[in-house]
Formats: structure tokens, C-alpha cells, sequence
């Protein structure tokens, strides 16, 4: 069911020497495993959370008040100590640990978990922690049975997700647990990481030394997230074994050069959940980039985007609706442009949806920008839930019926057409509106600077100049 606190995780390595023991001893644990901090003093990042005086470290140093202590739900991106700092609680006062993973577990799992808590508690007072890893895969029926054992302290719950909780977790969990949200570690500490366990008797022993440039190809493949580093180091070290001859003589550490590196791992991961914050937040990137005319970093975020797996149609979608809100009138073929990659994109998918959308991604980003409509727009249904407004003109109602002619209805239009330049002198907006409204104010920029002059003559002409 669980891994429990008295489970040997840090089991050390024996020495990486070139008889082959470097990372390909399929009996020792992961790097990323064996280099799990063991105490606060070996956590790298996460300063703020960890801060003296913090709730999380006041779990963490067994000191959770009169009332006990609370239980937490860790929000963080992958390898940045989530499941560190669960094992750190558990330590803490001779705490019970019992790990469960949200893929597997059922509610009876979680059931027997707290059955046992209960027992433990009542007869050797002893606290259990509960472990449960990306909580957001379990259902609200699932999490709701968690409530009683958080309620009543049957159990610490130390929950961990990738996910943003407010998407992911059930409000009366929420309210009952302290939110602690961990960031990237920095390039300096993933850096950190990695000399640590070159160097340490868990990890590689000195047996490897590890170059300047494939210390920082490494942290930038890493992204901020610790276990990628460990693991893509381990998997350098095994390429690095390879390339020293069999029974060639001991002549110190074994060379992990950017060479090695770059055979063991062929690209950095993309960060990035699709029903999350990060789905939102990358999306928002790619507009407000086309707003701002950045093409390079506008096509930068689609492709975050198509490589994690965002569904193209999504994309499409959002550069349409840019291209009216963000470009208008300045450039009225972006609209034109967005929509033709919209239907193409749903006609033929990935990957060659990816060049129709940088197609529609780079006219929005270049073209000359004006919200006018937009704000147009809003301004006008402003006005309407204001009140503002009154009764259409009688000479512009429609008269197509019986008894319009009687009731004034139509009386006195013009028709535009007849008039000799297409503009028809006479009264369209409400009398509420009429000569006080100004909702479309043209740019200067693009297309849309010879539209102002247009605009400026024709609101003369019906009487609004």
C-alpha cells in the first residue's frame, strides 16, 4: 500500500569506477532518489516557505501549535522538493509516514490508511503522515473522503500537485490545509545540486569529474526542476562509463564533457499543464506577445505550446480572436488571415498545423494595432446595461408589417443609395445618444489612419460633427 519513514531511500552507491559501477547498478535507487535531502540543511531553494518561523517549517520541526499541527498541500512544478519536504515532516517527532500516489490509490487505500492512524494515535500516541503525490488526480468523491481524517487529525495530510489547487482540489480541502506554493529552484542551486552529488558518497562518489559547460548545459535542460538535473546527470555518467576502454588503468575521475551530455539527452522538456494556470498563462504570453509586436517571442510561445501537446484548434481560436480585438481596422486582412488558419488548422492537424498557425501568429504580431472596435464595443454595451439609450427612431423601424404605415413606422427615411454620395443626411442613433456619443475613435496607425478622416467627414454629414 505505502512506503513508510523506516524504508531505506538513501541506500549509498558503491564507488563509480570504470569497472562499470557508474549509474548502470540496476540495484541501487535513482540518483534523484539517493541525493534526496535528508534534513533542512540540505534542501536546496524554497527560502520563503522555509523561512524560521514558517508554518511548513513549523510542521517540519514537529512544532504545530496547541491546536496540532495542519496539514499541507504542496504546489510546485516537478523537481523542486515536494516529495522532500513530505519525508522531512515525517521525520519529526517519530511521525509515521505513509505514502500514497493518487494514480493508484483508491478510496479504500486511503481508508486503511486512516483506520490505522486512528489506532496509532489512540493507542501509542503517535501521528501518521500521509503522503498523497498529485492529489489533482483524484476525484472530488475520492478527496472528499480524505475530509474526516483532516477534520478530525487522524492524519497529516502533505499533498503535492503540479496542478494550481484552485483548479485542482476541492474547497473544503483547501480551507482545511496551509497552501505552500514552491517555485523553480535557480540556475545557481540546480548548479549546486549537481556538484553535491558528484561529490557526495550517495551519489557519484568523486568518481566522475563534470565540466564547466556540461554543468550549465544541464542547467538549462533542467528548467529549474532538481530531479531532471540528478537524472540526466546519471544518464551523462553511464554515456561517459561507455566511453572509457574495458580494463584501461584508473587514472582518477571519469570526464563527463557537454559531449556526454548532449548523447544523453537529446532536448529540455516543456513545462506546461493543459487544463492548469500554466495552460492560461502561456496563452496569455502568446497575445499580449502579438500585441506587442514581438514576433520572435510570440512564435517562442506557440511553440511551447505545440510541443506540450495544446490542442492547435485552441491556438487558432485565440489568434482570431486577437486579430479583431488587438489588430481591427488597422489591418482588417489579419482577421482574414486568422480565420482562413482556423479551418485550415481543423482540416489538417498536426504537424502541419504548426505553419499555418506561425503564418497567422507572425501577420498578428506585425500588423499595425487598434483596439477601437474593442473598445467600441464595450463601450456601447456599457451604455445599453446602463439604461442609455431610449427608443429607436421612428423613420428607421421597420415597416414591412400591416399597421406600420398607421403608426408612423418608416416615415421619412432616406434611403442611403439614393443619395449622391452613399450617405444619407438624417438622424440614426436614439435622441438619448444622439450627438454625445463617440464610440469608435480610429487610430492613426495602418489602414485605419485613412479611416479617421472618413469617420470625421461622414459624422458631419449625419448631423454628429
Amino acid at each position: 500500500m505505502g512506503i513508510e519513514a523506516g524504508d531505506d531511500l538513501f541506500a549509498s552507491s558503491t564507488a563509480q569506477r570504470r569497472d562499470g559501477g557508474g549509474g548502470s547498478d540496476a540495484t541501487l535507487p535513482p540518483l534523484a532518489v539517493r541525493m534526496r535531502p535528508r534534513s533542512l540543511e540540505e534542501v536546496r531553494g524554497q527560502s520563503d516557505v522555509l523561512r524560521p518561523g514558517s508554518p511548513l517549517r513549523r510542521l517540519i520541526e514537529g512544532s504545530g501549535g496547541t491546536a496540532g499541527p495542519l496539514s499541507a498541500i504542496i504546489w510546485g512544478p516537478p523537481g523542486t522538493g515536494k516529495t522532500t519536504l513530505a519525508h522531512l515532516v515525517a521525520t519529526a517527532a517519530d511521525r509515521r509516514f505513509v505514502e500514497l500516489s493518487a494514480v493508484t490509490a483508491g478510496v479504500k487505500d486511503v481508508r486503511a490508511v486512516m483506520e490505522q492512524a486512528a489506532r496509532d494515535r489512540d493507542l501509542y500516541d503517535r501521528q501518521t503522515v500521509l503522503f498523497l503525490d498529485e492529489i489533482h488526480r483524484f476525484t472530488k468523491a475520492q478527496q472528499d473522503g480524505l475530509l474526516p481524517g483532516v477534520e478530525n487529525r487522524q492524519v497529516i495530510l502533505v499533498a503535492a500537485t503540479t496542478e494550481n489547487p484552485s483548479f485542482s482540489v476541492i474547497a473544503p480541502l483547501l480551507s482545511r490545509s496551509m497552501l505552500v506554493t514552491l517555485g523553480p529552484l535557480s540556475d545557481e542551486e540546480v548548479a549546486d545540486v549537481l556538484t553535491s552529488a558528484v561529490a557526495d558518497e550517495r551519489g557519484l562518489e568523486g568518481g566522475f569529474a563534470l565540466a564547466d559547460d556540461a554543468v550549465a548545459h544541464l542547467v538549462r535542460i533542467a528548467g529549474g526542476d532538481a530531479r531532471r538535473a540528478l537524472t540526466s546527470l546519471e544518464a551523462a555518467a553511464g554515456v561517459a562509463l561507455d566511453d572509457v576502454p574495458p580494463g584501461s588503468p584508473d587514472e582518477g575521475p571519469v570526464p563527463i564533457t557537454l559531449a556526454h551530455v548532449e548523447q544523453a539527452v537529446a532536448f529540455a522538456s516543456v513545462r506546461y499543464d493543459r487544463t492548469g494556470d500554466q495552460h492560461y498563462d502561456v496563452a496569455s504570453a502568446l497575445i499580449k506577445s502579438m500585441r506587442g509586436s514581438d514576433v520572435d517571442a510570440a512564435l517562442h510561445y506557440l511553440a511551447r505550446m505545440l510541443e506540450a501537446g495544446e490542442d492547435p484548434r485552441f491556438i487558432a481560436r485565440r489568434i482570431v480572436i486577437a486579430a479583431s480585438e488587438d489588430v481591427g481596422m488597422a489591418d482588417p486582412t489579419a482577421l482574414q488571415t486568422s480565420v482562413a488558419a482556423m479551418h485550415a488548422v481543423a482540416q489538417i492537424g498536426m504537424p502541419e498545423a504548426r505553419i499555418i498557425l506561425a503564418q497567422a501568429v507572425v501577420h498578428n504580431a506585425l500588423a499595425p494595432k487598434s483596439n477601437a472596435a474593442y473598445l467600441g464595443i464595450n463601450e456601447a454595451i456599457a451604455d445599453i446595461r446602463a439604461g442609455r439609450g431610449g427608443p429607436v427612431p421612428a423613420h428607421l423601424r421597420g415597416s414591412g408589417y400591416a399597421g406600420a404605415a398607421r403608426l408612423g413606422h418608416g416615415k421619412g427615411y432616406q434611403y442611403a443609395h439614393d443619395a449622391p454620395d452613399g450617405v444619407a443626411e438624417q438622424q440614426y442613433l436614439p435622441d438619448g445618444l444622439h450627438g454625445t456619443t463617440d464610440y469608435y475613435r480610429p487610430t492613426g496607425r495602418g489602414f485605419e489612419e485613412r479611416l479617421a478622416s472618413r469617420w470625421a467627414w461622414l459624422k458631419t454629414r449625419l448631423g454628429r460633427g
